[in-house]
């Protein structure tokens, strides 16, 4: 008997199964889905916090308006109380690409000198972070003096300590980056210390009693035992650490009057009233900090995998 050849597949279906599959399995397609969501309400707030004065300005301009009219005012007012989204898009657009990197103008300045004392402060936040908890670990005495004092310095909030720091180092003849550093460095070295202390903490009892079997001096168990054990602690509080120096530089710079950074470029927005400013300051701030702790995940990961552990 002839065998029936089986019907052929519509062109292209294989590959396009193939394509959402693996959009459902990754984590872009969650995130391209709230990301449009999260668009469709900002749309929706920038009509509703708009359309008292732009419905305002319509009325007095006297010409006849529809409601739709109403509506695409409230996206594209002047001076909006919350911008439309493509109007913080064209707002980065013009301080980024149209503008020399090197001009005050530009949104790449201002993030720069942001960034770097951003750097500066996690650098030394982390240091001192680590150097605390080391001390904690290996004397009581530290880990009973020092430890709430660790605690209670992050109750005070970081808008009071702020202007002191910087009118004290000003009176010293301390200024520029080192001032946004220092409160970078006060928000930063806390979660590195807690997490810090728990990795170094976190090794077996057995395991150190293995060590001590051995004769192991304490030089030898925080190299071989105690800092391994700690990594993923470390990285872990260093992507929030990371965030935190961010944070800690855009507050310094606002009580200071400063001409450069994202906390001017806010202050800048706020004096002319200038929202769109505001809130493309505000986006270039978090995609500096997300690809801050991409940065410090991506080496976690390099560290990890060389030193044998779970990257």
């Amino acid at each position: 008997m002839a065998t029936l050849n089986p019907p052929l597949a519509a062109p292209g279906s294989g590959v396009g199964r193939s394509v959402l599959r693996r959009l459902g399995e990754s984590s872009a397609l969650p995130i391209l889905a709230v990301v449009a969501v999260l668009i469709l309400v900002w749309y929706a707030g920038a009509v509703l916090l708009n359309w008292q004065t732009e419905g305002d300005r319509l009325v007095s301009a006297g010409a006849p308006y529809t409601g739709l009219d109403h509506v695409l005012a409230t996206w594209s007012a002047k001076r909006p109380v919350l911008p439309a989204p493509h109007q913080i898009a064209v707002e980065l657009w013009t301080s980024i690409a149209t503008v020399r990197p090197t001009s005050p103008r530009s949104l790449l300045f201002h993030a720069w000198v942001t960034l770097s004392s951003t750097l500066v402060g996690f650098a030394i936040g982390t240091g001192l972070g680590i150097l605390l908890a080391v001390g904690i670990v290996h004397s009581r005495v530290l880990d009973k003096s020092l430890m709430p004092w660790i605690i209670a310095s992050q109750t005070v909030p970081i808008l009071a300590v702020a202007p002191m720091v910087i009118v004290v180092l000003g009176n010293l003849q301390i200024t520029g980056l080192l001032p946004k550093a220092v409160i970078s460095t006060y928000l930063s070295f806390f979660p590195v210390t807690v997490g810090m202390l728990k990795g170094l903490r976190s090794p077996d009892v057995m395991h150190l009693d293995l060590m001590h079997t051995y004769s192991a001096s304490r030089a030898q168990i925080l190299g071989k035992l105690r800092l391994p054990a700690a990594l993923p602690f470390l990285f872990a509080s260093m992507k929030v650490a990371i965030a935190a120096a961010l944070v800690g530089a855009i507050v310094a710079e606002l009580p200071t009057g400063a001409v450069a950074g994202l906390g001017a470029r806010l202050l800048a927005g706020s004096y002319y009233g200038q929202t769109a400013m505001i809130w493309a300051a505000l986006v270039a701030a978090s995609v500096m900090a997300g690809l801050l702790v991409w940065i410090v995940g991506r080496a976690e990961q390099i560290v990890l995998r060389r030193t044998g552990g779970r990257a």
